[in-house]
Parts: C-alpha cells; sequence; structure tokens
C-alpha cells in the first residue's frame, strides 16, 4: 500500500514513516507544510493519505483543506486525518458528500499500532474509520431528531457501527449474538428513516450522513 504523509511534527512524521514501514507499507511522499501536500498527492496519488488537520503556515486547517481538495481532484481518494482534539466541525466536512474513503482518529490513537493500522487499511479499502470520541460527539449533539427515539442499545450499536465496526466485532464488544446485532441494525435504519442494507461500508455511511445533515 502506498501511502502519503502529512504531519508536521517530525517525530510524529519520521514516526509514521518507520511504522508504516514496518507494517510493509510504501511511503511515497512526506509533506511537513499545507502548500506541500497537494502537490505530494497529485504526483504519487496514494493508496492512502494520512493528514494532520492544522498544518503550517497558519495551523488552522490546512490539511483538511489539501485533503478536500484532492478527493475532489482525484474522486475516492482515501484519506485518513489526524487531529490533535475532536473537532466535529471538521469530521463533518470530511463526510459530506458521503463518498467513503475517510477517517478521522485522535493523534493519540497513533500509539495504538494495531488499532491505528487496523484503520489505515479500513480507509484505504473505501471504509470508514472514525475515532470513537468523534462519534460520540456527533451523536451527542445530535438533540431533537430521530435519534432520540433510538433505545440505549440501538445507540451502542449506532455508535459501533459509525466507527466501522462489522457485526461480528459489534457483537463481541457488546457481548450479545449476531442475531441480536442484526436485529438492532434493523431497528435503526427503520427509526432513522434508511434503507437497510447488507453493505458495512455504505451502511456506515449512510448513518454518517445523516448524522451530518440534522
Amino acid at each position: 500500500m502506498r501511502v502519503v504523509i502529512a504531519e508536521d511534527n517530525t517525530l510524529l512524521r519520521e514516526g509514521l514513516v518507520l511504522l508504516l514501514a514496518s507494517a510493509g507499507h510504501e511511503v511515497a511522499a512526506v509533506a511537513g507544510a499545507g502548500p506541500e501536500i497537494l502537490p505530494a498527492l497529485l504526483e504519487h496519488r496514494p493508496d492512502v493519505a494520512v493528514l494532520d488537520v492544522r498544518m503550517p503556515p497558519g495551523f488552522r486547517d490546512e490539511g483538511l483543506r489539501a485533503a478536500l481538495e484532492a478527493r475532489a481532484r482525484i474522486p475516492g481518494l482515501p484519506v485518513l486525518v489526524l487531529s490533535q482534539y475532536v473537532e466535529e466541525t471538521y469530521a463533518a466536512e470530511l463526510l459530506e458528500g458521503g463518498a467513503g474513503g475517510v477517517g478521522y482518529l485522535l493523534k493519540d490513537r497513533v500509539g495504538r499500532v494495531d488499532e491505528f493500522l487496523e484503520a489505515l487499511e479500513r480507509v484505504a479499502d473505501g471504509g470508514t474509520a472514525l475515532d470513537s470520541e468523534v462519534v460520540g460527539e456527533l451523536l451527542t449533539r445530535r438533540r431533537g431528531s430521530p435519534l432520540d427515539s433510538l433505545t440505549p442499545r440501538e445507540r451502542e450499536v449506532l455508535k459501533l457501527m459509525a466507527e466501522g465496526h462489522d457485526n461480528a466485532t459489534i457483537a463481541r464488544t457488546l457481548v450479545i449474538t449476531e442475531r441480536s446485532v442484526s436485529k438492532h441494525i434493523g431497528n435503526v435504519f427503520l427509526k432513522l428513516g434508511l434503507p437497510q442494507s447488507d453493505s458495512g461500508h455504505r451502511r456506515v455511511l449512510a448513518v454518517l450522513a445523516y448524522l451530518n445533515n440534522r
């Protein structure tokens, strides 16, 4: 898997390079400032890009802007965004349009190597990988909507779905059967007015698109 990294923190950037190389991936290019990101992505067209949200020179949202521009010019480009804090607006912007291949993780997740690599591969495959804290923010801030009709268990299932987990993982996490998970998912889609689907990626994207537009 070919990866482009955009991160201004030298230690974290070099750590990502070593981590990805040790996992058998190729780092095609690295960028240390906002203006370097888009040219690198357009030149190398990687399998996935790992981008910090805030990059020099302004340390505002240079990484996010580059990611959005790159996805506009390279449709379907998988992007995994890293952020120091939960910033709901940035997550929402990435999710607009309902396209797959999007991830949003807090930087401390990088230290959890297996979790990070799993998320990276999921995004590269066109799936979604959202930090649990980001999903929590999306859910708790959406009041006065059909989400309020969900039972506590259905909200737990929805949260795990939004993080990108499949039925088997949800079942193990909640210590329930996969049949129960399927039933809860059916109820979630019914209450949210969303079509039921057996596709893990499409069902997550449908839920996130719903949350993003409420």
